[in-house]
């Protein structure tokens, strides 16, 4: 099954210079709400089948930084490039439709409707046979499969972060940024939640993740960037920082 999701994935790439790039790149963002910008010319870039982490203190602008990249906080100066187009300020809406799938650290499944119901709202702009797409996401999520017909808000707090990264798979992304998706997870479930994203990377996803859990983080990502005050102060391989002391110095703050 994992196949055939692959398959379908690469074939929506043929053709497309994301396939031989960059899929998502920020360039020089800068962003905030009232008074002083929170993100200063920020920049952060995404390839196919390759997961990027966002570090930083809190207070760096990590979720700023996420918000802007998906319309939910138009930049006042920068770019955000999807598969060559420029999309800045996009209503986010649209970008799902662009192939670029957004999951927030909170209100991320609707706790009064049932797991099944919940990825059915998450398929709204998917244009194959929706149970089809269903069976092929419930296949990667044995555990959702057996509370399909469960509220989701008498899951576990695991399991709904499972059924919130499900639901983001049912929209078939190119290119998908999360925000902590392992925020109050027990070590198990941050593991078995970094194991789906791995999955999801194998089959071609270009992955943005911001996280709080650096060590976590550096074990799975390809690259790191690295935020403080609202601006990079290092990026590279993952593997290449994590061991590097003022790589501690900037988590600390």
């Amino acid at each position: 099954m994992a196949g055939e999701m692959r398959a379908v994935r690469q074939s929506s790439r043929d053709g497309g210079e994301a396939a031989r790039g960059e899929l998502l790149v920020a360039t020089e963002i800068t962003a905030g709400y009232d008074g002083p910008p929170v993100l200063d010319r920020t920049s952060v870039e995404v390839v196919p089948g390759r997961t990027s982490v966002v570090l930083g203190p809190n207070g760096a602008g990590k979720s700023t930084l996420a918000k802007a990249i998906i319309g939910l906080l138009p930049p006042t100066s920068g770019s955000v490039v999807l598969r060559g187009e420029d999309v800045t300020g996009t209503p986010p809406h649209r970008l799902v439709r662009q192939g670029l799938a957004y999951l927030p650290q909170l209100l991320n499944i609707f706790d009064q409707l049932t797991v099944l119901e919940n990825l059915l709202m998450g398929g709204f702009t998917f244009r194959g046979r929706l149970s089809d797409r269903i069976s092929e996401v419930l296949s990667l999520f044995p555990d959702l499969a057996s509370e399909r017909g469960k509220k989701a808000g008498q899951l576990s707090g695991g399991q709904q972060r499972m059924l919130a990264l499900a639901r983001l798979l049912m929209t078939d992304p190119l290119v998908a940024v999360l925000d902590e998706p392992t925020a109050g997870l027990s070590p198990l479930y941050a593991e078995r939640v970094w194991a789906q994203l791995d999955g999801m990377r194998d089959r071609g996803i270009g992955l943005l993740v911001i996280e709080q859990n650096a060590k976590i983080a550096m074990a799975h990502a390809d690259t790191a960037f690295l935020l403080a005050q609202g601006r990079n102060v290092l990026s590279g391989p993952a593997r290449d920082l994590a061991g590097r002391p003022e790589v501690a110095a900037i988590l600390v703050g």
